[in-house]
């Protein structure tokens, strides 16, 4: 597994991957949807997918002595290692702003999602749907992405929209939580994520798996 993670890295891999992690930074921003990073993520994850289908990378890899679903799994190693890099990015923008930033008033008078344990998860849910809808979805022809990602566009900024608004409606103030106030929901709603991206993920496999096995290329 490793030679095939090299392999989508070196050779199947656009540049914008690697650049919209960059996008990361978005964590900081004042009075900005901050889950949008995690959009712009997965953006560069498609940016390889289109490339990687120009150049005819799925039929070059599927003649490789690998089986079928280890194709598969490449892509899947790939899109979770651009997804967990910039989560590890998130997290420590994250921490910067529970504590060194905790008190700033740039933060403290945003009206908008706050960065702490709920964005974490919730970002996490994001890469999952996207691993889901998707990359799993991609796998149904290996060829056509189009109406994948427009539905995962969909469900990524309903996502964005529901995290956002939540923390506006009476009684759910805790999930906007600055510095290390409620830890025991905080931990439990990022923990909640993290387990929601590791379900998706591997459904999202088996299913392309499954898909991926049907072809005829």
């Amino acid at each position: 597994m490793t030679a095939l993670l090299k392999k989508e890295m070196r050779l199947s891999a656009s540049i914008l991957s690697y650049l919209f992690l960059a996008f990361a930074l978005m964590t900081l921003l004042p009075g900005y949807p901050i889950l949008c990073g995690v959009f712009f993520i997965t953006l560069g994850i498609f940016q390889s997918f289109q490339s990687a289908r120009e150049a005819n990378d799925i039929v070059y890899s599927a003649l490789l002595p690998v089986a079928k679903r280890d194709v598969v799994k490449g892509k899947f190693l790939f899109s979770a290692f651009i997804e967990l890099t910039g989560f590890l990015m998130m997290a420590a923008l994250t921490l910067v702003r529970m504590t060194l930033l905790a008190d700033s008033p740039l933060y403290r008078g945003n009206a908008l999602m706050n960065a702490n344990p709920f964005f974490l998860g919730t970002a996490l849910l994001i890469f999952g749907l996207f691993n889901l809808i998707f990359v799993g979805g991609f796998f149904k022809t290996a060829y056509k992405f189009a109406r994948p990602f427009v539905t995962y566009i969909a469900a990524c900024f309903l996502c964005i929209g529901a995290a956002e608004a939540l923390h506006h409606f009476p009684g759910l103030e805790a999930l906007n939580a600055f510095g290390f106030e409620h830890p025991a929901l905080q931990l439990a709603l990022l923990l909640g994520g993290a387990a929601a991206y590791i379900l998706l993920t591997f459904c999202a496999y088996r299913m392309a798996c499954a898909r991926f096995e049907k072809i005829d290329l």
